[in-house]
């Protein structure tokens, strides 16, 4: 029994250290008229290489693409379409993090990190809704995302959204949904059965964030040995009116 406290110990270590290298979220906000990507937990907000951003993809109100730039600055990227979308995504590659001989966490995969053992690619995603009665695209470009079952900037606060969880593409069971990432991003409101859908309680008038993350094994990659995921859905929870 007592050698098994060690080992206990080493494991929560380890899991510790995985969610600090996946702890950071992605969403997108407007401020002063620009559309900005944020980097952060809860109400951080950190600078971050804004060449990690990987793709933005910008739609109006029947679904069509819009094309969109993203402007890369010192602390962090700023999205840019030709036009005012209805829909707004963004993809964030994190890169490869292996844990060193010493213990720390080097952005590179296991096989250039001499001795390296914890290995994980995190990634980034998230969906912002603008105009009510939007027609949502498929989002095939991110590999995990939220999507509303119905058009969020309708239902208010205090009353329940129901939502789908998709990883690659797939409805995904047993997600943990975080109803308000900004306010109190460690706390569940729910989790999605077997069909990946839930329902979560909108809890802003202003801008909401709900938000998940998953840990996925990796199989014969001499790189990595999990795949990190993060995603958010972001919208107004009362229309403002002047």
């Amino acid at each position: 029994m007592l050698s098994s406290k060690p080992f206990l110990a080493l494991s929560l270590l380890g899991a510790l250290f995985t969610s600090h290298v996946n702890a950071h979220g992605l969403w997108t906000e407007q401020r002063r008229g620009n559309i900005e990507v944020v980097y952060g937990h809860g109400a951080e907000d950190n600078a971050f290489k804004a060449q990690k951003v990987s793709g933005a993809w910008a739609y109006d109100l029947q679904g069509k693409m819009i094309p969109v730039t993203v402007q890369r600055l010192d602390d962090h990227a700023r999205l840019v379409p030709l036009k005012p979308p209805a829909v707004m995504s963004v993809a964030l590659d994190n890169g490869m993090w292996t844990r060193d001989a010493e213990k720390k966490w080097i952005n590179e995969g296991r096989s250039k990190v001499p001795n390296g053992t914890d290995s994980i690619h995190t990634f980034k995603y998230s969906v912002a809704i603008y105009a009510e009665g939007a027609h949502l695209p498929a989002f095939n470009k991110l590999n995990f995302v939220i999507v509303p079952q119905t058009d969020p900037l309708k239902v208010g606060a205090g009353k329940p959204l129901p939502v789908r969880v998709l990883i690659d593409g797939k409805p995904a069971a047993g997600i943990k949904l975080i109803g308000d990432y900004r306010s109190v991003p460690d706390v569940v409101s729910a989790e999605t059965d077997a069909q990946g859908l839930a329902s979560v309680i909108v809890r802003n008038e202003g801008l909401n964030i709900i938000a998940a993350e998953v840990t996925l094994p990796v199989k014969d990659n001499a790189d990595i040995a999990e795949r990190g995921l993060f995603t958010s859905l972001t919208f107004v929870g009362e229309a403002h009116h002047d």
